[in-house]
């Protein structure tokens, strides 16, 4: 199936998992028509020829307080893409994860124009929030969601939705010996991945107490190799600024998280898709999170699910660790890995199950349901 017609498409994604996947939309999207791209997006899109309006870090802000300190600014992004958008005369809006950011969006176009709008990675209106359906099934047209239980969620209430899948579905593990060799990692040490997270907010509230851990963990075990994989350069400037002055055993680099995932005896990670990338990648995992006091308390309050981590919500239990807010310390952390360790069930054994629940439809055939929903819908 082919279009004759250049599709006119708005983009908008803030953070570098939704980068990953407008790429790998937008690529088979080609493969059905010639379009014209405008919005905001990453480095992944930019290698397609896509240039951002602005730096797509600008709208990463997470929580409850930070968007409201950043109300002026965020209000001011979306204002210059909806006019971009308007004045383009966008076939389609595509909207990636950002819910809160894109949503303001959706509804200003519906309300303005007479394109079709879509959500990429569902809002989590099933653990929190709920009062958003409505305004779910009033501005958008599909979501695309990553995961059967959200795409489920949205058949029960009426939604015109699709499950994705998610790339990490088809995830290996990378070579022990080609990992070690590229980075000059020592073979004869054992290493833990300490992710921080892949937000400037995270990574101030995180890192400090990963720091901590690795004093206290490297003191009495000097084998170990601390490996902390920055999700790009500007982020691995911030890590290492905070680890100036401490003469510790670690590694930090940027775009290098799978291939650190992969020889790492466990993981402890900021809670988001990092998550499920290393239990896909069958290292064991401990799940951490932490934000302001107002935040969680807030948040806290207004969860519908038990857990927050994505492994533990797909497989229906607590089965990896979760630390979160007061609980992430770095005794605790030293008490999860003893228990991370002993699991049963093998990280492979894991991995599998979770790879299975993460089949979907695949980018090409949601190219093709993209590209033909201005039509039919």
């Amino acid at each position: 199936m082919s279009t004759n017609k250049v599709l006119n498409i708005g983009i908008v994604c803030g953070e570098h998992s939704g980068d990953r996947l407008g790429a790998g939309l937008i690529k088979e999207i080609k493969k059905y028509s010639e379009i014209n791209l405008y919005g905001i997006g990453g480095p992944r899109l930019e290698e397609l020829g896509f240039k951002s309006e602005f730096d797509f870090s600008e709208i990463n802000i997470m929580g409850l307080i930070q968007p409201l300190m950043n109300f002026r600014k965020l209000t001011s992004l979306r204002r210059s893409l909806i006019k971009l958008f308007l004045e383009k005369e966008i076939d389609i809006f595509i909207g990636i994860d950002s819910p809160d950011f894109n949503m303001g969006i959706h509804k200003a176009l519906k309300s303005n124009h007479d394109n079709k709008n879509i959500q990429v990675v569902s809002p989590s209106v099933w653990g929190w929030r709920q009062n958003r359906v409505k305004s779910i099934n009033a501005y958008i047209d599909l979501t695309l969601c990553l995961f059967s239980f959200e795409d489920n969620f949205y058949k029960k209430i009426g939604h015109n939705s699709l499950q994705l899948g998610h790339p990490f579905s088809k995830l290996q593990k990378f070579s022990k010996e080609m990992v070690l060799k590229k980075h000059n990692l020592d073979p004869n040490k054992k290493y833990i991945s300490v992710i921080p997270g892949s937000r400037e907010s995270e990574i101030k509230y995180m890192l400090p107490t990963y720091i901590e851990f690795i004093k206290d963990h490297s003191q009495e075990n000097k084998d170990y190799i601390y490996l902390l994989p920055a999700a790009d350069g500007k982020l691995m400037v911030s890590i290492m600024k905070s680890f100036d002055g401490l003469d510790l055993p670690i590694v930090i680099k940027d775009n290098a998280m799978q291939e650190f995932l992969s020889i790492s005896e466990l993981s402890i990670v900021t809670s988001g898709t990092a998550s499920l990338e290393s239990a896909i990648l069958e290292c064991p995992t401990i799940i951490c999170y932490k934000t302001n006091f107002i935040n969680y308390s807030i948040i806290s309050r207004m969860l519908k699910v038990d857990n927050i981590g994505l492994p533990n919500l797909l497989l229906g239990k607590s089965y990896f660790v979760e630390l979160l807010q007061n609980n992430f310390t770095k005794e605790n952390i030293n008490k999860a890995i003893k228990e991370t360790l002993s699991f049963e069930q093998s990280p492979k054994d894991t991995a599998n199950i979770l790879r299975e629940m993460l089949v979907g439809i695949g980018y090409s055939k949601a190219a093709k349901e993209i590209t033909l929903i201005w039509i039919i819908i």
